[in-house]
């Protein structure tokens, strides 16, 4: 019989590696080749190919119209970012072509659109899917068809401005049951970026003033949020995908966190660009207070794709460097510095002695030293005896001679 002849019909994608799937983005070049295998000569009359991506969304709500009245509410909608169709062998003046025994290949190749595509997704309310569909057509036989999905995956580069800026706000609610106030709860927060990729971790930085009588649990999370929008109805689904446990704070009592870490595991980018489908990231810190409602500070997350630039980091630039290195500088000057002390009492004589002696020395080769680096002088600079300190002018001058005026 005739399907009986077509032993194997697939697509295979060009990839730079056989084990690992193709990943694309806008504006890139999709590649394959359609595999036809035969067992006996078989006659076709054409092999299509159409490339589509769309995104859909689709759920349904149950509604009540009285005591025994309830029907169902469908929403559901589209777009589309992807369709190019090809025709791989087309028919010759409407006869049917004959393909003898064996393997066939196919080869295509098409772009992908220049402007933005979506991340390809799926979520429980919906998808944004790509894929290739070929059609096998064949006098009197049925069409056979072969569908393969592809990812698209857009790049988010963190690096952009808008995602380096430092993400801060600060939150306080009173605790109270019933007509009984314990008193207020407030929380600061603070991350150095709003962008991050899969893998990093976000150093918190917090304080947890707790002015209530009884004791409170912070802790952080990592929330994800997919947004589903059909006929002006928006349905969500939230999910925690990231836990950090703090220490409790007692009564009357404040604590701080010195960055800390919380690691984002591997989920998928942030989507923003479509408009039936969002996947929104948060960093929400929270406060369980007992015998009342959670306190909880929101800060938000993109998930991006590109990673940092090292050069790009605020902590590594040269200004963060000089503030953290020169931190002494920050100190408390006495208002009246005191004298420094005795030569004698910080160098002995023989020491004194021995440096004599290396200055009168007469000058040696510094090429080798000079090749030290530069540190090294200041190092060996900053430990020099200070000069000699005396409470009496060892060189006063005489009680006769006359005083002379400074403006004349």
């Amino acid at each position: 019989m005739i399907f009986d002849k077509l032993k194997k019909f697939d697509v295979v994608f060009d990839s730079p590696e056989e084990d690992c799937p193709p990943v694309f983005s806008s504006g890139d070049v999709v590649s394959g080749r359609v595999v036809v295998d035969l067992s006996g000569e078989t006659r076709v009359d054409s092999l299509k190919l159409h490339a589509e991506g769309f995104a859909k969304v689709h759920w349904t709500e149950s509604r009540s119209a009285g005591s025994s009245t309830a029907y169902t509410q469908n929403y559901s909608d589209e777009v589309e970012y992807l369709n190019r169709r090809e025709v791989l062998l087309p028919a010759d003046n409407g006869e049917a072509f004959v393909l003898p025994a064996g393997r066939h290949e196919f080869p295509f190749s098409f772009q992908l659109p220049e402007e933005t595509l979506v991340t390809s997704f799926e979520g429980k309310h919906g998808s944004i899917r790509y894929w290739v569909k070929v059609k096998l057509h064949r006098p009197w036989a049925a069409v056979r068809k072969m569908k393969k999905e592809f990812t698209v995956i857009e790049p988010i580069d963190i690096n952009t401005p808008a995602f380096l800026e430092p993400q801060a706000g600060t939150k306080d609610k009173m605790a109270r049951t019933w007509y009984r106030n314990f008193g207020q709860v407030s929380v600061t927060a603070k991350i150095d970026r709003k962008g991050y990729t899969p893998g990093e971790v976000i150093p918190v930085f917090a304080e947890f003033d707790n002015a209530t009588s009884r004791s409170i649990v912070p802790k952080a999370y990592i929330t994800q949020t997919q947004t589903f929008i059909a006929r002006g109805t928006m349905k969500q689904k939230h999910a925690v995908v990231g836990v950090l446990s703090g220490d409790i704070v007692g009564a009357r009592c404040r604590q701080t966190w010195h960055g800390r870490a919380i690691k984002i595991p591997p989920v998928g980018p942030s989507i923003l660009q479509c408009r039936i489908i969002k996947v929104e990231y948060m960093l929400k810190i929270c406060v369980d207070v007992p015998g009342s409602s959670k306190l909880c500070l929101e800060l938000p997350l993109v998930i991006g794709t590109i990673p940092l630039h090292p050069f790009g980091s605020r902590t590594s630039s040269v200004s963060s460097q000089c503030s953290v290195n020169l931190e002494w500088l920050r100190m408390a000057i006495p208002e009246q510095p005191e004298p420094p002390p005795d030569y004698s009492s910080v160098v002995t004589r023989e020491e004194a002695e021995q440096r004599t002696a290396m200055v009168r020395q007469p000058a040696e080769d510094l090429s080798g030293i000079l090749e030290r680096p530069l540190m090294a002088f200041l190092q060996e600079f900053r430990f020099r005896p200070p000069p000699v300190y005396s409470e009496v002018d060892p060189n006063p001058q005489p009680l006769n001679m006359r005083r002379r005026c400074m403006t004349c």
